[in-house]
Order: C-alpha cells, then structure tokens, then sequence
C-alpha cells in the first residue's frame, strides 16, 4: 500500500536563509539588504551611496552564497522535530530551487542539522516537478509545503489534488510575502511548525493524531 507523501521547500521553511544571506551580504559586500515590500530586486543597496544593488549583480550574489555560505543556515524552530515527526509513517522529500549542481551540497547541509530526506532540485515554477514526484511515489496522499505565492499557483495548476500549506517560517519576512490562501492557490497559511504539525498529520492520514 502507497504511503501519502510530504513534499517541502527548504528555504524559508526549513531552514532561514535571508537572515544569513543578509549577514554575509554587510560583511563581504557592504551591502544593506532590507525588504520593505516583496521585492525582492529592489532590497538590496549599497552602503557607500545608497545606490541598488545592479539587477545583473543579484544572481551572481545570491550564487555566492550558496556557493559558499550554506554552512551559516541554521534550522527554522520546530522544522526538524516536526519533519522527522512526519517522516515515521509518511515519505518526506525536499523540492528546493537550487541549480542540480548543488543537490548532493543540500542533502549534506540538511543530514548535518538532522534532516534526512531526498532532495529535487528545480529551477523555474514547481508545478511541473511536483507532478513528476507525485508520479514516481503514486502516493495515498500528497501535501506541498512552500513559501512563495507563485509556486502554489504552479502546482494548483499541475496537480490540483495535492494538499497545498503556504508557510513563511522567517519572522522578518513573512508580513511581506503575498498569501498563497488569500490568492486561492493555497489551502492554508501557517507560519509556525507548531501549528502546522497537528494540521499535516489530520491532510497527511486523515486523522489529528
């Protein structure tokens, strides 16, 4: 019997990143990075003159980090005990939007905070890489966990049967991410693994326990 299936994103969910990410941008860079909206492209400045960081300049610094940097990620509160909570009687995979060649990076930072699980690697919208896993496990159930907007959108559109949780686990983000549920494209909003946990379970089996 197929066994229903936790499909998570990592940044943001299960471990912070803009946090660090802002860090090494002030130490290496001398950059500030604050995000009053949700763009992103418009957050970062330099501090010598106040000036935004180039368009052109961002990808290169945000290769950067992930090149370099992934050891400073810590673990979003809750995400680990919660995962592995989940991972006893549920497959749990992680779909994260890295370039391939840093998979095999994600799957050692991830053991090294406690966290074992397959990790996909995507680029662009994740509806079409949630359908290919949803098809190679066939599970009983399926439940997507991401913190962007348009991602939900994706899979909503690819695979609508599957469970969507909108969930922002960094503070200092969340108030300026878009609402997936408020969107329709998501079937609830929770930032918080203590919260979400009861509720993963009750979509994962159909029970509260």
């Amino acid at each position: 019997m197929s066994r229903p299936l936790l499909v998570s994103d990592c940044d943001e969910v299960l471990l912070h990143m803009i946090v660090h990410f802002r860090e090494w941008l002030g130490e290496a860079h001398d950059i500030e990075f604050r995000l009053e909206g949700h763009d992103f492209a418009t957050a970062m400045r330099h501090r010598a003159d106040g000036r935004p960081v180039a368009l052109e300049d961002i990808w290169p610094l945000l290769n950067g980090f992930f090149d370099k940097e992934m050891h400073r990620q810590t673990p979003i509160e809750g995400a680990v005990q919660a995962l592995n909570a989940l991972a006893e009687d549920a497959d749990v995979v992680i779909l994260t939007n890295l370039s391939d060649h840093r998979q095999d990076d994600r799957v050692r930072q991830l053991a090294g905070h406690g966290i074992h699980a397959r990790v996909f690697t995507n680029q662009g919208p994740k509806g079409p890489a949630l359908r290919a896993i949803v098809e190679e496990y066939n599970p009983s159930r399926t439940v997507f966990i991401d913190d962007l907007a348009q991602h939900h959108e994706s899979v909503a559109g690819e695979v609508p049967g599957v469970v969507r949780l909108h969930m922002v686990g960094e503070p200092t983000v969340a108030p300026h991410i878009p609402c997936a549920h408020e969107r329709g494209h998501a079937h609830a909003r929770i930032d918080r693994w203590e919260e979400a946990l009861p509720w993963l379970r009750e979509k994962l089996h159909g029970t509260g326990s």
